[in-house]
C-alpha cells in the first residue's frame, strides 16, 4: 500500500491597512509537493497564493498552468499564462524543487531502521464462558514492514487472531496492532513474536499475566502476619534482656 507523502512550504506576509492597527491582512503562498511512488515518478508540486486563508490563483503541475479562482487571481493567471519563461520556470519545479527535497529527506530516513516499542496488553479478561483477548502492539518503528505473530507454548497460532495494518503516526513513524482471542489454560505459555528490520532477529516478548486478586490478599496477609511473628518475637526478647538485668541487680 502506497502512502500519500506531502511537503510543505509556507511564504508569508502581513499587510496592515493603517500603521499600528494590531490586526491586518494575511497574503501567503503555500507550496506543496506530493507524491506516493517511491520512485517519485507520480510526484506533483502546487502552489497557491491566498489571501485571508483564500486561495485566489494556483499553479498545477499535473494542469501545467495558472488558475484563478477570484476575479483578481483570474486576471493574474491568464496574465502568467502568457508568459512562457514564467510557465517553464514552474514546470522545472517538479526536479528541480520536489524531488531534490524528496530525494533528500527519504535518503536521510530510509538509511535508518528504529525498533518499535513492544506492549502486550489484556483487553478482556476470560472467564468460563468468553475467551480472554490479549493485544500486542507495537510502536514509533520505522520502516513500514513489519510481522506480528502468537505463539502458544513457542508453536505459531494462526486462527483467533486480529491484526491492523501499519498504521502511520504523522511523524514517518508506524505502529500495528494484533488481538488474540484464547482461552486461558494452566501453565500454557502466550507469546508475541515481532519481525522488523531493525532487529537481527525475530523478537519475543512473553505474556505475563497478573496474578488473581486472591493471590495478592494471601500474600498480603501472609507478609502482615509475619510482621507480627517478628514484632513478637522483638517483645519477647526486649522483655527477656529485662528480666536478666532485673534479676542479676545490674
Amino acid at each position: 500500500m502506497s502512502v500519500l507523502k506531502l511537503l510543505n512550504f509556507h511564504h508569508i506576509l502581513m499587510l496592515s491597512v493603517f500603521t499600528g492597527a494590531a490586526n491586518g491582512y494575511y497574503y501567503y503562498r503555500w507550496s506543496q509537493c506530493i507524491y506516493s511512488s517511491p520512485d517519485l515518478s507520480d510526484m506533483e508540486f502546487i502552489e497557491g497564493s491566498y489571501f485571508n486563508k483564500y486561495p485566489f490563483v494556483k499553479y498545477n503541475s499535473t494542469v501545467g498552468i495558472f488558475v484563478g479562482f477570484t476575479e483578481f487571481g483570474v486576471k493574474n493567471a491568464e496574465m502568467w499564462n502568457k508568459d512562457p519563461s514564467l510557465l517553464q520556470q514552474y514546470r522545472a519545479q517538479v526536479d528541480r524543487y520536489c524531488k531534490h527535497n524528496a530525494e533528500l529527506m527519504e535518503a536521510d530516513i530510509y538509511n535508518k531502521t528504529v525498533q518499535p516499542k513492544v506492549k502486550l496488553s489484556l483487553v478482556m479478561p476470560g472467564d468460563s464462558k468468553h475467551p480472554a483477548l490479549l493485544m500486542c502492539s507495537a510502536y514509533d518503528f520505522y520502516p513500514q514492514p513489519i510481522k506480528v505473530s502468537w505463539l502458544k507454548d513457542g508453536a505459531v497460532v494462526t486462527s483467533e487472531v486480529t491484526s491492523t495494518e501499519e498504521l502511520l503516526n504523522g511523524d514517518w513513524y508506524y505502529q500495528i496492532h494484533s488481538e488474540l482471542e484464547y482461552t486461558p489454560r494452566s501453565g500454557e505459555k502466550i507469546s508475541c513474536m515481532v519481525e522488523h528490520a531493525s532487529f537481527t532477529k525475530p523478537m519475543i516478548f512473553d505474556w505475563n499475566p497478573p496474578a488473581p486478586e486472591f493471590e495478592w490478599d494471601i500474600q498480603l496477609l501472609f507478609t502482615i502476619e509475619s510482621a507480627a511473628l517478628l514484632l513478637g518475637i522483638i517483645i519477647a526478647a526486649a522483655g527477656f534482656i529485662y528480666y536478666k538485668i532485673k534479676s542479676t541487680g545490674l
